[in-house]
């Protein structure tokens, strides 16, 4: 299947931790033909630390920072950008990665969110919490409108298993018609 992109243009997805980012953003990759790129992975290597690690070393203001500075330094074509869900934090990194490319975000409801990390420890996954003791609901309600703000298309995946995660995303980027 031919896909009507731009060449530079990647797709990148922004979202809350267990949105589907990363695994829906393997397949997506496999699916059009692009490379794949975890951005947390590569804080991880950058920094040669687990991101939970990072958080604990250089507290939260300083892993956002590491995290906007990897980001804004991104380069990529013809790739599918998976991002940490604190990624919109950094207005130079939204910028930078807007200019790469589409921007989608995957939304996903408080109730489906808190289904899919129930037993998870959301710490270990290295969740940004900028206040100790926030909740699942008040770090989605501060989240959720930077999200919206930097989305050019946003898939609503509420219900969704993967692939029909994959799907919407490929119809919000590339339109039902043009594929």
């Amino acid at each position: 299947m031919l896909y009507n992109f731009s060449v530079m243009e990647n797709i990148v997805l922004i979202g809350m931790p267990a949105s589907g980012k990363s695994t829906a953003g393997v397949l997506l990759a496999k699916n059009i033909g692009y490379g794949y790129i975890d951005s947390d992975l590569l804080i991880q290597n950058e920094e040669k630390a687990l991101l939970c690690d990072i958080i604990a070393r250089e507290g939260v203001n300083g892993f956002i920072a590491v995290e906007e500075r990897v980001n804004a330094a991104l380069w990529a074509e013809r790739c599918v950008i998976s991002t940490g869900g604190s990624v919109v934090y950094g207005e130079k990194a939204m910028a930078h990665l807007k200019g790469l490319g589409k921007v989608v975000y995957l939304r996903v409801g408080l109730k489906e969110l808190e289904k899919r990390l129930a037993g998870k420890d959301i710490f270990r996954r290295g969740v940004i919490m900028k206040k100790k003791g926030e909740t699942l609901a008040e770090l989605y309600a501060e989240r959720a409108p930077l999200y919206e703000m930097y989305a050019d298309v946003i898939v609503d995946c509420d219900g969704l298993n993967i692939d029909g995660t994959v799907a919407a995303i490929i119809d919000g980027v590339f339109g039902k018609s043009e594929r």
